[in-house]
């Protein structure tokens, strides 16, 4: 379910729901990550693909990974909007008591657009005087490296990329490429479209193992996260949805 309940007030009033983008961004990011994968199963087969092909299954990871990160800033966005408007659509006082306290306490709408997305979900948390995530958290680091990989993707800088043979030092200051290399190499599948003489980030990246780590881990903290606060899911009723092959 992608809106939440309609309200109506009068005989000739509008009607008016909210929306929840998150839910349509996770279903968008489950359904390009199964057709990139479909694309790497199909060239395992045949051999070589083709330019169309490879031009597809570049579009799919990487929408597939954007979609991700804007569910997750999607999702949190939408609790803060709820508990702002008083737009409580829960069966549960408690659960209804809680939104009213994040809303009361976090009361200053520009403060809450201008913080980074993860520190959205820690504060909230704070408000709610449940547990933070910590640094070593497993999940809650795999989403901050993610949200750097969609930073990097979408504020990107052209840059000298080097290739050096496994093992070899670098000669001068790191590039992205391998700072990204070093954090996530041993994460995820690599991209097995990629030729091998092309740098680890973007093309080696960029591959279904990528796709499939982004939406996994960003389910698994999400869940978490709603877990803690002792909320419902938003997206619990479209979960068959989200398979990644």
């Amino acid at each position: 379910m992608d809106k939440l309940p309609l309200e109506t007030s009068g005989e000739d009033s509008a009607i008016r729901f909210r929306d929840c983008f998150s839910v349509r961004y996770i279903q968008s990011a489950a359904v390009l990550c199964r057709l990139g994968y479909g694309i790497e199963k199909i060239c395992a087969v045949s051999g070589s693909p083709s330019q169309d092909m490879l031009l597809q299954h570049e579009a799919f990871i990487l929408n597939s990974i954007l979609s991700t990160v804007s569910f997750l800033e999607s999702t949190v966005n939408e609790l803060y909007a709820d508990a702002a408007d008083d737009a409580y659509f829960f069966a549960d006082e408690e659960n209804e008591a809680l939104l009213r306290t994040i809303g009361e306490k976090w009361h200053n709408e520009k403060n809450f657009d201008r913080a980074p997305m993860i520190s959205k979900y820690q504060k909230i948390l704070a408000i709610a005087e449940k547990p933070l995530f910590e640094e070593g958290d497993q999940a809650y680091a795999n989403v901050r490296t993610l949200v750097e990989i969609r930073n990097h993707l979408m504020h990107y800088k052209r840059e000298w990329v080097v290739i050096r043979d496994r093992g070899a030092a670098a000669d001068g200051d790191e590039t992205q490429a391998e700072k990204f290399e070093k954090i996530v190499r041993k994460k995820f599948a690599i991209n097995p479209l990629a030729p091998k003489n092309l740098p680890f980030f973007p093309d080696k990246c960029l591959g279904h193992g990528c796709a499939e780590w982004a939406l996994i881990n960003s389910v698994i903290f999400t869940d978490e996260f709603f877990r803690r606060l002792g909320l419902p899911v938003p997206y619990e009723g479209v979960r068959d949805d989200l398979a990644t092959r």
